[in-house]
This record gives C-alpha cells, sequence and structure tokens, in this order.
C-alpha cells in the first residue's frame, strides 16, 4: 500500500497550498541568508522543494544550490530555468556523498512523515550529508501550539477545490483527512496528512545525536524570536563535528 505522501503532492496540493507563495518564500530565504550566511556559497540542497519557490530565491544568492523532490507532478511545476538543478528521489535515500553539502534547507514542515526510526535515521543523514561547519534549516510547526488551537473540521474552497478537513491527534501524530470536490466536474476523492510532532527538545535531540549543534531558533519566517505561540519553529543547526 503506497504512503500517503506518494500521492497527495500533485495539482491538487498545488491548489490548496497556492497561499504559500513566492512572497512568502521570499522572506523566509532573505532571512535564513541572514542568519545563516554559509548558504550563500557551496553546494545547497532544498530539500523536499516541492516546485522550487524556495529555491529559486536561494539560486539568486548561490548558483550551486539545487533541491530533490519526490514528486512529479510537483517537479514539473518548477520554473524552466530551474528544471537542471532538479533531483527526483526519496529523502530517507539521499544520492550524495558524506559531507559534501554546505546547508540544507528544509521548509515548510516536510519532517515527521515517516515512523520514528525512520525520522531519526533522516537527521542522522541530515548531520552526515553536511560539511564541517554546514548549516541546517528546518522549518516545522510550533507543535504545541498547534495541539492547543487544533480546529477539528474545517471547509474551504481555493483554485476550483472545495476541501472538507477533519484533524485529530492520533497518538503523537497530527492526521488531516480531506474530502476533495472539484467544482466544476463534481469529481470527489479523499486524501490524507499524517505528521509526526515533535517537540522542540525532541528535535533537537535528534540533532545532537547527528552531530548537529542548536545556533538560533526562529518563531516566524520574518526572523522573530520563537515563543509558545509563534506560528513557526524554525530551528538554524550548524555541523558541530
Amino acid at each position: 500500500m503506497a504512503e500517503w505522501f506518494e500521492g497527495w503532492f500533485d495539482e491538487d496540493y498545488a491548489q490548496l497550498y497556492a497561499h504559500r507563495d513566492a512572497e512568502e518564500a521570499r522572506v523566509a530565504v532573505s532571512r535564513a541568508l541572514r542568519v545563516a550566511p554559509e548558504l550563500n556559497e557551496g553546494p545547497v540542497l532544498d530539500l523536499a522543494c516541492g516546485a522550487g519557490r524556495h529555491l529559486e530565491i536561494l539560486r539568486r544568492a548561490n548558483p550551486l544550490a539545487f533541491g530533490m523532490d519526490l514528486s512529479r507532478t510537483l517537479l514539473g511545476m518548477a520554473p524552466s530555468g530551474l528544471r537542471p538543478w532538479l533531483l527526483r528521489g526519496d529523502m530517507r535515500r539521499l544520492p550524495l556523498k558524506p559531507g559534501s553539502l554546505r546547508g540544507i534547507c528544509l521548509w515548510f514542515t516536510p519532517f515527521g512523515y515517516f515512523s520514528d526510526e525512520e525520522n531519526r535515521a533522516l537527521m542522522l543523514s541530515l548531520g552526515a550529508t553536511l560539511g564541517n561547519g554546514g548549516v541546517l534549516i528546518m522549518d516545522y510547526f510550533n507543535a504545541g501550539l498547534l495541539t492547543r488551537t487544533l480546529i477539528p473540521e474545517n471547509t474551504i474552497e481555493r483554485g476550483g477545490i472545495r476541501a472538507q478537513s477533519r484533524r485529530a491527534l492520533e497518538g503523537d501524530r497530527l492526521v488531516k483527512r480531506m474530502v476533495l470536490t472539484h467544482l466544476d466536474t463534481g469529481e470527489v476523492r479523499d486524501v490524507q496528512e499524517s505528521v509526526r510532532l515533535y517537540a522542540p527538545d525532541e528535535l533537537q535531540e535528534m540533532a545532537v545525536r547527528a552531530g548537529l549543534r542548536l545556533r538560533r531558533v526562529l518563531g516566524t519566517y520574518a526572523g522573530e524570536a520563537f515563543t509558545e505561540d509563534s506560528p513557526r519553529w524554525i530551528g538554524i543547526f550548524e555541523k558541530a563535528w
């Protein structure tokens, strides 16, 4: 049986998340380049890059930046100028040499998709792929805020799609089940997202085991300090050994 993330990141996903746009990416990448100037030079991977909205901006500062994603659909939506710099692959099996990267960026919560064992192995792999002094940008949701303010059900219409969503905490995972209706054709499909909820101290513990130390934490893409009410938990890690 296919994993949820193998079939979800398609045209419908792109329509529903279209509000996560180039301006948001510009703000996020601009701040990241200031707090982690290592991203300005050398090979930098935008992992789970999707259609490349962050990568396009990052490459204006660093022509060695490249992206990787599992979704053929999202990669195919990338601007033509980005396509020579895109790889398709599963992040659990990075096709890269140990110590070969100056930086890795994980934008918009592409961590926690897998089992605990696989998530921890992924963090170890990220640490191993960074060279000495390299940096990891991990953009994750604020699990505490999300737990306190979870909206169990809602319906939105965006891009010609009606999405009826139900959210629940199932053990240590946030599960979102959606019924999508295409308003022009009446076509209906069910999709799901399931992401492991990690508290900041759990993420830091995994990072330490991967040879990474926390340099700074931001709570917004604009660079505001993290608080318990911040919308994001953006950790900037550096390769310590």
